[in-house]
Parts: C-alpha cells; sequence; structure tokens
C-alpha cells in the first residue's frame, strides 16, 4: 500500500479538529478544562457512498486493527525488549526480533488491504517513558508517526500523564513546546486520533479532561469506542502528572458511556482500557481459553471484562505489556474478546467483528482475533524511515554521545535484576557526593525500561554505553532524593513490596551494594520478607536506628504502592537520575577495562 498523501493528512486533520474539544483551555491545576461535554464525535464516511450497484448485505465484517504500550519506541527496541516468544507445534518456544515503526506500518498497511471497514485503535501508553529519539522532544515524534501509522483513537494510559494534562493537551491539539519551543521551522500540529479519557476529571469542572468516546461510522455501519485509563494512575504517576485531576472506576465509567451510545443509537461498542491482566504464557500465540474462556488469564482485567455491561463488544487493553487474546463471559454469560498485542509495537491484534446491519449489534458468536507478530523482514516503509532519520539528525549530538562501557549484556529481567543493581548503585554513590553519610540506595524496577545491551546498535562499537541508550533506561528525569528512615520504617518498605497494594502484583526494588534479604515466596503476604534476615553490610537492621536512603523522586513521593517511602525526612534533592547513571558509568568504566554485568545476588529467593 503506498504511503499516505499530505492531501489525505490534511483531510484527516481537518476531520478530527472538528471532533476534539479543541476550545478547551488549560486551568491553574496544569488539567484541561473541556468546554462542554461532547457529544457522539464521529468519523467521517471513510469512502463515501457505496459504489454504484452495491447493496450491502446483513453482516458486515469490520476489520479492528490494534496495538497497545508503544512508548516512544520508533526505532527496533533492543535485547529482550525487542523479542516477542512464540509458541511451537511441538510445544517448544523460540524468540522472534519484533518492533520498529518502520515494519509496524508496512504490516498494518498490508493488513488493511482487502478491508473496505478498517479501523484502528490503541490501548493506550502511545507516549511516555521514551527511548531518546522521541523523548527528547517531548513525544512529537511518536504522535507523528501515529499519524503516519493512520490510527484513528486511543485511550490515555497512565504515561500520558507524566508530563501532566497541559502536555496531553498539547499532544492532543498541537503546538510548540512552552518551555523549549519548536524543535524545527513547523509548529508541531497535534495528532490526527483523538485521545480519549472518559474516567480523567478535572477536579474543579468534574468533566472529561479529554473526549470520552468517539464513533466511527461507514455507509450506515456505526462503531461506539470509549477509552479510559487504570483509576490507580496516581499511584503510579508523579503527583505533579496528575495534579488536578481525578481518575475513575474503569468499569463504572464505561457502563455510563455505554449508555449514552445506546442513547444516541450506537449498539456496537469497544472500550479501549488502559489496564491488562497476566497470562499463564509468556507466549504471544498462547491459548489463553484453555481449558475454558478466560481461564488463562488473571489479574484486573479479569476482573473489569466479567463486570462491565453486555453492551460492550470487544475491549482492547494495555498496561502489563503482555500478550493474550481471549474470551472472558461477560455479566449475562455471553463471550467477549479481550486482546492486549504486548508493548513497543512488537504486536498487532487483528480482530475481525461481524457487524449486523439489522440490530445495529455486533454478532458476538462470529468475532474472530489473533496477534500478529512485528517481524522485520517485510520492507521499511519509507515515509517512517525518512520521520526517524529528520529526528536522528536532530537528537544525533547529543544521543551519540559514549558515556561508558560494559563487558555484556546487562539485563532488567528477573525479581533482581543485574540493571537494577547497576542503577541502585550508580544512585548510591551519586548520594554520597551529595551526603557522605549515605547508606543505600532502592530503584523501582517499573523505572527500568530497558536493558543495556552489549552489541553496537548504531555503529558506536560493541560495549559502547551512548547517552541515548542510557537514556532508554531511564527516560523519566526523576530526581535522586536523600531521605533519613528510620530501621523499622526500613523493614516496613521492603514488607511493602509484598503486601497492601503491592501483594497481588509483587514490586521488588533492586538494591545498592550491601544490602540484602531473603524474600520467602512460599509464604504470604508481609511475612515474605523475611525480617531477621535484613542487613546492611553484614550487620542486622537496627528498628531504632536512622538510615540515609537515595531514591529516585517519584518512589520518594510515596509511588508505586511505597506509602512509607513518602514519609522520609532531612530530604535532599539532587539531580536527574540519568545524570547519577551516567556518572557512575564514566567513573567506573573505560574502553580497556568496562564494567561488567552485577551478579543480582543481593536477594535471595525461596521458593
Amino acid at each position: 500500500m503506498p504511503a499516505t498523501s499530505p492531501a489525505h493528512h490534511q483531510r484527516r486533520r481537518r476531520r478530527t479538529n472538528r471532533l476534539l474539544a479543541t476550545a478547551a483551555g488549560l486551568v491553574a491545576a496544569g488539567a484541561l478544562a473541556a468546554a462542554s461535554l461532547p457529544g457522539a464525535a464521529s468519523a467521517g464516511e471513510n469512502g463515501g457512498s457505496a459504489p454504484r450497484g452495491h447493496h450491502p448485505g446483513r453482516y458486515q465484517d469490520v476489520q479492528l486493527l490494534s496495538f497497545n504500550d508503544l512508548h516512544g519506541n520508533l526505532e527496533p527496541p533492543a535485547g529482550s525488549s525487542g523479542r516477542v516468544t512464540e509458541l511451537q507445534h511441538d510445544g517448544t518456544t523460540k524468540t522472534v526480533d519484533a518492533g520498529g515503526v518502520e515494519y509496524l506500518a508496512t504490516h498494518l498497511r498490508e493488513a488493511r488491504e482487502g478491508n473496505r471497514y478498517s479501523i484502528t485503535a490503541a490501548g493506550g501508553d502511545m507516549v511516555g517513558a521514551s527511548p531518546l529519539l522521541s523523548g527528547l522532544f517531548h513525544d512529537e515524534p511518536t504522535v507523528e508517526a501515529l499519524n503516519e501509522l493512520e490510527l484513528d483513537v486511543t485511550s490515555v494510559g497512565n504515561h500520558e500523564f507524566d508530563e501532566g494534562a497541559a502536555e496531553l493537551g498539547r499532544l492532543q491539539n498541537g503546538g510548540c513546546h512552552p518551555t523549549e519551543g519548536c524543535y524545527t521551522d513547523e509548529e508541531f500540529e497535534g495528532a490526527d486520533f483523538p485521545y480519549l479519557a472518559a474516567n480523567v476529571l478535572d477536579e474543579k469542572t468534574g468533566k472529561p479532561v479529554l473526549e470520552p468516546y468517539w464513533v466511527w461510522k461507514k455507509q450506515g455501519v456505526k462503531v461506539g469506542f470509549i477509552g479510559v485509563t487504570l483509576e490507580g494512575t496516581p499511584d503510579i504517576v508523579s503527583a505533579e502528572g496528575v495534579k488536578g485531576l481525578s481518575f475513575k472506576d474503569e468499569v463504572e465509567t464505561i457502563n455510563k458511556y455505554a449508555k449514552v451510545l445506546q442513547r444516541q443509537g450506537v449498539k456496537s461498542v469497544v472500550a479501549l482500557i488502559h489496564e491488562g491482566g497476566f497470562p499463564a504464557s509468556t507466549a504471544y500465540n498462547y491459548d489463553c481459553d484453555s481449558p475454558g474462556a478466560g481461564d488463562g488469564i488473571s489479574g484486573p482485567i479479569a476482573d473489569i471484562a466479567k463486570n462491565l455491561t453486555p453492551q460492550v463488544d470487544a475491549l482492547v487493553t494495555g498496561h502489563t505489556h503482555n500478550a493474550y487474546v481471549c474470551t472472558i463471559p461477560d455479566p449475562a454469560g455471553k463471550p467477549r474478546m479481550v486482546t492486549s498485542a504486548a508493548s513497543f509495537g512488537r504486536l498487532y491484534t487483528d480482530t475481525t467483528l461481524t457487524y449486523d446491519r439489522a440490530t445495529g449489534d455486533i454478532a458476538r458468536t462470529a468475532v474472530r482475533s489473533a496477534n500478529h507478530v512485528v517481524t522485520r523482514d517485510v520492507p521499511k516503509a519509507p515515509d517512517m524511515t525518512a520521520l526517524i532519520d529528520r529526528w536522528n539528525t536532530l537528537a544525533a549530538p547529543i544521543g551519540n554521545r559514549p558515556i561508558g562501557y560494559i563487558s555484556g549484556d546487562i539485563n532488567r529481567d528477573g525479581t533482581e535484576s543485574p540493571l537494577g543493581d547497576l542503577i541502585a548503585d550508580a544512585q548510591l554513590a551519586y548520594g554520597r557526593t551529595l551526603d557522605a553519610e549515605t547508606d543505600l540506595a532502592l530503584m523501582n524496577p517499573g523505572g527500568i525500561r530497558a536493558p543495556l545491551t552489549y552489541a553496537a546498535k548504531a555503529g558506536e562499537g560493541d560495549g559502547v554505553v551512548t547517552y541515548a541508550e542510557a537514556f532508554t533506561v531511564q527516560p523519566f528525569a526523576n530526581t535522586v532524593n536523600l531521605q533519613d528512615f528510620t530501621g523499622a520504617q526500613l523493614i516496613q518498605i521492603l514488607k511493602e513490596q509484598v503486601s497492601g497494594p503491592n501483594e497481588a502484583a509483587p514490586k521488588i526494588l533492586q538494591l545498592s551494594d550491601g544490602l540484602t534479604y531473603t524474600l520467602d515466596l512460599t509464604k504470604t503476604g508481609a511475612d515474605r520478607v523475611v525480617t531477621d534476615s535484613i542487613r546492611l553490610n553484614g550487620s542486622v537492621i537496627d528498628p531504632g536506628a536512622t538510615y540515609r536512603v537515595a531514591t529516585n523522586s517519584f518512589l520518594a513521593g510515596g509511588g508505586d504502592g511505597f506509602p512509607t517511602l513518602g514519609q522520609g525526612t532531612d530530604d535532599l534533592v539532587g539531580e536527574d537520575d540519568l545524570t547519577a547513571l551516567e556518572q557512575y558509568l564514566t567513573a567506573n568504566s573505560s574502553a580497556g577495562a568496562p564494567l561488567a554485568p552485577p551478579k543480582a545476588d543481593r536477594i535471595t529467593v525461596v521458593q
């Protein structure tokens, strides 16, 4: 399929701009104040009237292409982040290299061929935690790429709020960055597609900060989309990013707007939900309907799916970066498709929704869906190559600078990861430049976005770590913060990894050198952290003593379900965490003496 013409994009932009609440203004809290609650914002007819002599039949197959959690990965992701696991017929598995928008564009365009009724939707986190190529420019390159991919609609995700609602509004509506200005001679035009944020409300007005829903129409076929992010977004985004916003229950919100769409005559509804599940296998083509419908998936999305109104016909999900295609029965007992396409553009989902023109609804028994790998054995889309080259030219002077050397891959996988230990060690070393009495450092695993790979990525040489590669690992620009905690608080922090909000899905903090303990997974709740095993430099933690702890600013605010980390005293704020990593790599490695991957032996796991 040929690249989309500029004239087509102008038509798409005019159409989209009519749909959006472009009159929304910025409020002091940083949220968008919607001018009014939108009506049924609708796509154009996407092809005009039916060909002469053509009479549509009762049933019409509608193609729904979807993906989620792109996170600005325009170039093929490195290491394990750029591979998927594929289940073979004999029960074995193999890994397949995947991802990169040059290939994603080709796959999507080929998938659309011959499908006159085709919609492309996404499940949130299109931007945020992005590699330097996108993140350095506040994700304008990714929005431009999504426009070229002809994305029709997406929900917001938690990472869309990393820089606050005002910045999300700029990505939607366009305009130069408020402090850095324009990066090129042309003003950034914003997204050609609507971001949906049905459950994200301005605290002052009580209205959604962006459109809550959108309707696609073509020759009498109408499909509504409702977009939400997880209600727990404030727990995993910096406080500044969600200032002035409230996040409502996913099920209640979707059920509310499904009724609104029904009243407007839209009976076919797809929910775009930035919340996900945990399949029993990491293989993207695993059958999670074995032995029964939805038996192979657990987690928040399973409960959401079981409680959403039967008026919703399919769920496109995300957030957990897992791959699955499941049928989870709705409250009426009817099968309903629930999909997720992993992350970083490595997969896309192709779902066929069979639309009944007589009822205006989806014939659920005819729905088919499958995940497909974005393989790298297809031609690159020339327009995406040009886009990447254009932004790389701007980023190269900053991104190509070497900052360190490694002797092998430093991965982020596992309960305790070599890269997690490296980052914690870097923050401890940096903390001691601020305060020599700093005792230890803790790092949240979710803040580590990619591995450090030994193989050269862009001609810099094997083992060379560039600034761009380090930026991809830690893209959030969190500061390194020092705080004082009692030994009792430190013990409680470690127990919060596996209790409270983190009991169902533990978040195991990465530890700096010298801090050790035993994690006993045969136990439950907080008891999984064995208290008398916690030691610092070989000594048992004294509950009454004071310990100086380095963390990033996200954890220092109690993020990721660690409320005790928000109770530290004698705060001292340093530079950003990427600076700490850069300084550590520069000081502890050279071309002749590269840094070896840490052993990841600070936590003893009992299973």
